[in-house]
Parts: C-alpha cells; structure tokens; sequence
C-alpha cells in the first residue's frame, strides 16, 4: 500500500527526532528505523502509522534482549519503557519542534 503525503511527512518528523530511546538514555540522535507499535492494535497487527516510534537498529531489532525491542518486548519495556510511553515522548518531541 501506497504511504499517504501526511504518512510520509510523519515519518520524516520522526527521522528527524531519531531514536526515542537514545534521546531519552542522553545519549543524542541516533538514526532510526520506524517501529509500529502494536499496543493498540488487534493480535498479530501494528498500530496506524501516526503511532508509530523511532527507534534506532539496537533498539529496534539488533540489541538483543533487554535492549531490542523485537528481542524481548517484557525486558525491553521494564528498562525502557512500554510502547505508549514511548509513544507519549515522541508526541511530546513533535509538539515542541
């Protein structure tokens, strides 16, 4: 499917935050990859694009568990943050751009 012009831009506001969880370690921009969120979506289903988070490679997939997301959502939520929480930070980020 096709991304929307708003979709794009969405997610160009989020490349341009980068990582939420290395901004919130203090730890700067970190180029992200999109992460959809799925807390507010049906079984096996990501979340619409707007509630999508940045989150680089480590945090995303590569980190392992406790540090990627897709390694160990429980370990990842406990020391990060859950994925609305995540997602709350974000939304604080493009308000304040």
């Amino acid at each position: 499917m096709a991304k929307t012009k708003q979709e794009k831009e969405h997610y160009d506001k989020l490349h341009q935050i980068g990582c939420i969880v290395c901004l919130r370690e203090g730890l700067g921009y970190s180029e992200p990859m999109i992460h959809h969120t799925r807390f507010d979506a049906g079984m096996g289903m990501k979340s619409s694009w707007d509630k999508a988070i940045p989150l680089c490679p480590m945090h995303h997939q590569h980190g392992g568990y406790g540090i990627a997301i897709h390694a160990g959502e429980k370990a990842f939520e406990k020391r990060f943050g859950t994925e609305e929480e995540l997602l709350d930070a974000v939304t604080h980020c493009l308000r304040n751009r």
